[in-house]
């Protein structure tokens, strides 16, 4: 942008008092041509304007101050005009944000100073090491997809001969739709038919895979559905070979994440915002609570930061802890399941006698302590399906001359096939058992019950004659 139109600008603000309008919007002039905007310049880079009067102390600077937090480090100029009776030219605080530089196609953040120039030089430039990572990885796949697509059915281009120019189209085009996509999805909050996201990770995965969708060529949007699994796996060669080669080091796509993570993490929820002097920053970055930790358990490569080393520690799978069940052995977190199914002492398991009716579930470790205790009932059960007719009680009955006449031989038995042999043994030498079954007992209530009846008949019929009389 020229200087005249922004000494224009500062000279139409110091006349009447506007707040919050775009540049484009201002009156210049008769003399002089409205300035217009490059046709390759998108429409969200447009410069806004925000007008803040008041008194003198009355905090305009503060108020300066946190809309530039607000703004999460995008170019901000700071115009300064105390006296603006006085003074018509008013000076301009250096950027809080310069230019990124082109370098080999990839926009990497420089350090970000504040406006002020008494106030804090620095910010901290740590975010939440986990979900740095994972928007990290997700870069890679995005380009590859972008390459293929674009290429696809060219004889002359391969994915390769593409991947420098789309890299850095796909960087400018993330960063500039994070530096609005807040705004967007304030504007469009409950349309129709608009999604919008609150997790950084999901919010960049949709701005990728929007940019991957608009480098399609023709023949890849015809193709799409007929070559989905070649065209998937050609993806994966892409990306696979640019990860060997070194292509785009994973610290580089760091430096880009933490830019594009900032200006979509309004809340500060996944990165520090805290600004320092040079010495104070290098205090505070061994402390800082999103410093990037390794898990300290053998085999575990996870990268966090310190504030989620709880959480972390909770659901490592290579955490070693003792066993659910209570048995003595450590193993880790992830073998858990396979050792309480299989190996673990404390394993649960149906009684031996559960086909004769046993219905206790018992420790493995146990079973031998439960065959001994439960020796008694065991017998029972067998007794019930010889004599099915008889009742419990006196089949009870018949359990406790067993034992007399056994003493320890069916302590012996540990399953159903050998402890019924031996009960039927001992149950031949006692006398026959006599079966009362409930058929019976409800015949012979049955028959103590009509004299009773056929008396109380008597009696009514005596009594309803002698009234007669």
């Amino acid at each position: 942008m020229d200087s005249k139109p922004v000494k224009d600008m500062i000279e139409a603000s110091s006349k009447v008092h506007c707040s919050g309008f775009h540049m484009d919007g201002l009156k210049v002039n008769n003399n002089e041509k409205p300035s217009t905007l490059s046709a390759t310049v998108n429409v969200h880079k447009q410069p806004f304007i925000i007008g803040v009067a008041g008194g003198t102390a009355s905090g305009k600077i503060t108020v300066c101050d946190m809309i530039i937090q607000q703004l999460h480090d995008q170019r901000v100029v700071l115009v300064n005009q105390a006296s603006p009776s006085t003074d018509q030219h008013a000076t301009t605080d250096p950027p809080t944000r310069t230019e990124p530089p082109a370098g080999d196609g990839e926009n990497v953040p420089e350090k970000i100073k504040d406006a002020k120039e008494a106030g804090p030089a620095f910010h901290c430039d740590l975010c939440d090491a986990e979900l740095l990572f994972k928007i990290t990885q997700a870069l890679l796949p995005g380009l590859a997809t972008a390459c293929v697509d674009n290429t696809t059915g060219g004889v002359f281009r391969s994915p390769g001969s593409v991947a420098a120019d789309i890299r850095k189209e796909l960087v400018e085009y993330l960063t500039q739709r994070t530096e609005t996509y807040v705004a967007e999805s304030v504007v469009l909050e409950g349309a129709p038919e608009v999604e919008m996201y609150d997790n950084p990770y999901d919010i960049i995965s949709f701005l990728i895979d929007e940019f991957a969708v608009s480098k399609r060529n023709v023949f890849s949007r015809v193709s799409a559905l007929l070559l989905s699994e070649r065209r998937e796996d050609n993806i994966d060669d892409f990306a696979h070979q640019m990860e060997i080669n070194g292509f785009w080091p994973v610290d580089k796509r760091e430096a880009i994440v933490q830019t594009l993570l900032k200006n979509v993490d309004v809340k500060n929820e996944y990165h520090c915002n805290m600004k320092f002097e040079t010495q104070e920053l290098s205090l505070h970055m061994p402390t800082c609570s999103f410093r990037a930790m390794t898990c300290g358990n053998e085999g575990c490569d996870a990268r966090f930061s310190a504030n989620k080393t709880e959480k972390h520690d909770s659901a490592c799978p290579f955490k070693v802890i003792p066993c659910e069940q209570k048995c003595s052995d450590f193993l880790m977190r992830r073998d858990m399941d396979r050792h309480c199914i299989t190996v673990c002492p404390m394993k649960l398991e149906n009684c031996p006698f559960f086909s004769v009716g046993c219905k206790a579930a018992v420790p493995s470790c146990k079973i031998e302590e439960h065959q001994s205790e439960e020796l008694h009932y065991h017998i029972l059960y067998i007794l019930q399906g010889m004599y099915k007719e008889a009742s419990k009680e006196v089949l009870k009955e018949r359990v406790d001359k067993i034992d007399e006449i056994a003493g320890a031989r069916l302590a012996s038995a540990k399953n159903v096939r050998s402890l019924t042999s031996k009960v039927k043994d001992l149950d031949a030498k006692l006398p026959p058992l006599v079966i009362e079954t409930k058929k019976k007992e409800e015949e012979t209530s049955e028959t103590e019950a009509k004299p009773e009846s056929t008396g109380v008949s008597d009696t009514n019929e005596n009594t309803e004659n002698a009234a007669g009389n």
